[in-house]
């Protein structure tokens, strides 16, 4: 497990300093449509004179431990006198790593670890699913994460917050492209799939004891006009009495039944959740929606095209029965006037 923070220059047997290591900021960690990221790099005693460089993550499958490769990020080559990086435009998961270096020749501090920054959405090219799927878990349950796309190779990683970074090979099972994991701990984490030249959506996990109550949620984001159904559980019992659901602290359901089903859901149903129930009450978690806009703008291409590939493979035919019947008429004109 690696450990992210500030850590102090060292001296060496040659009595030499070793090279400070940044600390790279990354702000928001969850991304939303339209906003920026901005990077922040760190350097402990801080002076004029540093450049710094900024990089994009890429994943090093080849290392069992968990490592990465580094590719400069665009105007990044000759180093920014600014000690922040803002990047527009970023809709997919993504890990950045940042160094400073100054003077003549340049001295060169060490690469900060690798923070990232989040998207739940999920994509073709790299997914995470679940199962079961839900936010919550018990520490006794066992869990499984499998990763989907267009790779062979996957590997799934964990960032334990507030800042620890992990893989399946630490506390799991990976068996093919799924990471099998016996126990959940009792954490707050987030978790996706990594390839060689990919990251998937991020899930947020996190882990309770036996005796707590647990609310059942999506650990997906659910699209604008679909149903969702949330759910409240304690270990030891099946039924449970009166539950009542809050959406953002205010009650929203107080009813016998364990669930609570919205049948057609909207951004205002996007906010924290919990439930409370036989004198306990849920940790809340977060229910994500999707607006269907973002979903139109991806799929208009598709909507476009269907119906003019359909209209050429109408036309096309009678263009040429309509060309065939010119040319036999001219044909025969032809043959005509030679006669006479």
């Amino acid at each position: 497990m690696k450990e992210f923070g500030q850590k102090h220059n060292k001296v060496t047997k040659n009595n030499t300093i070793s090279p400070p290591e940044p600390v790279l900021r990354v702000s928001p960690w969850w991304l939303s449509p339209g906003a920026s990221v901005t990077l922040s790099c760190e350097v402990e005693h801080v002076s004029a004179g540093w450049s710094f460089y900024w990089y994009k993550a890429v994943p090093d499958l080849s290392h069992k431990s968990g490592s990465y490769s580094y590719e400069l990020l665009p105007a990044s080559s000759n180093g920014t006198a600014d000690n922040s990086y803002i990047i527009h435009g970023q809709t997919h998961t993504a890990g950045y790593v940042c160094r400073a270096g100054r003077g003549e020749p340049h001295f060169y501090t060490l690469y900060s670890q690798p923070h990232f920054v989040w998207s739940g959405d999920l994509h073709p090219s790299a997914s995470l699913s679940v199962s079961p799927d839900r936010v919550q878990h018990f520490t006794s349950d066992s869990v499984s994460l499998s990763c989907e796309g267009n790779s062979a190779e996957w590997r799934v990683s964990r960032f334990l917050l507030p800042d620890f970074l992990s893989f399946c090979s630490d506390w799991g099972t990976m068996n093919g492209s799924t990471c099998h994991v016996q126990k959940i701990q009792s954490s707050n984490a987030v978790y996706w799939c990594e390839s060689g030249s990919a990251f998937s959506n991020a899930v947020n996990i996190t882990g309770h004891y036996d005796d707590e109550l647990l609310l059942l949620s999506p650990v997906h984001p659910v699209t604008e006009g679909h149903s969702v159904t949330l759910g409240c559980k304690l270990r030891t019992e099946n039924l449970l009495s009166k539950v009542f659901f809050y959406q953002n602290d205010t009650i929203i359901q107080s009813e016998s039944r364990v669930e609570m089903i919205i049948p057609a859901v909207s951004k205002s149903h996007e906010g924290f959740y919990k439930c409370q129930s036989s004198g306990k009450e849920s940790p809340q978690s977060w229910l994500a929606v999707t607006s269907t806009s973002r979903l139109d703008s991806s799929s208009f291409p598709v909507l476009v095209v269907g119906p003019v590939c359909v209209f050429l493979l109408m036309i096309f035919p009678l263009m040429f029965y309509f060309c065939k019947k010119s040319k036999d008429s001219s044909s025969i004109r032809l043959v005509l006037f030679r006669f006479y």
